[in-house]
C-alpha cells in the first residue's frame, strides 16, 4: 500500500505532495513502482495534528483520486469522516481506511452502504493528543480485544466480513514500549481471519531506537526491517512511502528463502 498524502502537514513528506497535480504524479509513480493499491489522505493524522474540515479534505482528495484511476489498481481513502469516504467512493476509492476505526457518528451505516472494503485501526486517543501519555495495562490484549469488537460492529452494520481489514496503529496513541510489545506479536493479530494492515514505514519509534534518525527520510533502514519482520509474522498490506525498496527488501529475502517472485 502506497502512501499518498494530500497534506501540508504529514510528518514524513508534508507538503510535497500538497499540490493535486504532483500527488497524481507521486501515486502513478508508486503504481508504477509495484503498488498494489494507493491509499490517499487529506488530513494528517501525525502527533498534534489539527482537524481538517469536511469540504477542505474532499477538495484536497477527491481530484487526486480521480486522477490515479489511469493507474488501475485499488484506491482507499484515509479518513475519520463519512462524508469525505462517501465522496472519495464516488470518484472512484473501493476501501475506506479510518485510524477511528469508523467510531465516529455515521460512518458503520455509511461504510455498510458504500459497499466498501474497511481497514479498522486502533488509535488511543486523537492525533492531537495521542502521544502525551500512553497508558496499558495489556497492550496487546487491549488492542487485540478493541479490533475484534470493531470489527464485529462493522460485520452487524452490515460490512462484508471479508471486506475487514484491521491494523494494530504503530505509532498511534504508544510508547516505543507498545509498539515493540505488538510487533512481537503480530502473529496472534493475524491469525483471527481478517487481513492484518501494519503501516511503521518512517515512524518516529524508529527514531527512539536510532537517536540520530531525526528526519523521517533517515528511517528507511528501519522501516525495512520492520516491514519484513511484519511480513514474517503474517502481515497481509504494509503501508509504506518507499515502494521500490520495500518490494525489492521483500523479493531479496524470497529468494533466499527459495521463494523467489
Amino acid at each position: 500500500m502506497g502512501a499518498v498524502n494530500v497534506t501540508p502537514d504529514s510528518f514524513s513528506d508534508g507538503g510535497r505532495f500538497f499540490d493535486p497535480a504532483r500527488a497524481v504524479a507521486h501515486g502513478l509513480e508508486l503504481a508504477a513502482q509495484g503498488a498494489d493499491l494507493l491509499d490517499v489522505g487529506g488530513e494528517s493524522t501525525r502527533p498534534g495534528a489539527e482537524p481538517v474540515a469536511v469540504a477542505e479534505e474532499i477538495g484536497r482528495v477527491v481530484p487526486v483520486i480521480e486522477g490515479l484511476k489511469a493507474a488501475g489498481v485499488p484506491i482507499s481513502i484515509d479518513t475519520l469522516k463519512p462524508e469525505v469516504a462517501r465522496a472519495a467512493v464516488a470518484a472512484g476509492a473501493t476501501i475506506w481506511n479510518d485510524v477511528t476505526s469508523l467510531s465516529a457518528p455515521g460512518s458503520l451505516e455509511t461504510a455498510a452502504e458504500l459497499g466498501c472494503g474497511v481497514v479498522l485501526m486502533h488509535m488511543q486517543g486523537e492525533p492531537r493528543t495521542m502521544q502525551q501519555a500512553p497508558r496499558y495495562d495489556d497492550v496487546l490484549g487491549e488492542v487485540e480485544a478493541y479490533l475484534l469488537a470493531r470489527a464485529e460492529a462493522a460485520i452487524s452494520a452490515g460490512v462484508r466480513r471479508d471486506g475487514v481489514w484491521i491494523d494494530p496503529g504503530i505509532g498511534f496513541g504508544k510508547t516505543l514500549a507498545h509498539n515493540l510489545a505488538l510487533l512481537r506479536s503480530l502473529d496472534r493479530l493475524a491469525g483471527h481471519g481478517f487481513p492484518l494492515v501494519l503501516g511503521v514505514s518512517r515512524k518516529s519509534f524508529l527514531k527512539a531506537i536510532d537517536a540520530e534518525a531525526a528526519e523521517a527520510s533517515d528511517r528507511l533502514g528501519g522501516s525495512l526491517a520492520a516491514a519484513l519482520w511484519g511480513a514474517r509474522q503474517g502481515a497481509a498490506v504494509l503501508r509504506v512511502h518507499d515502494v521500490r525498496e520495500t518490494r525489492q527488501a521483500l523479493a531479496t529475502w524470497a529468494a533466499i528463502e527459495g521463494e523467489g517472485r
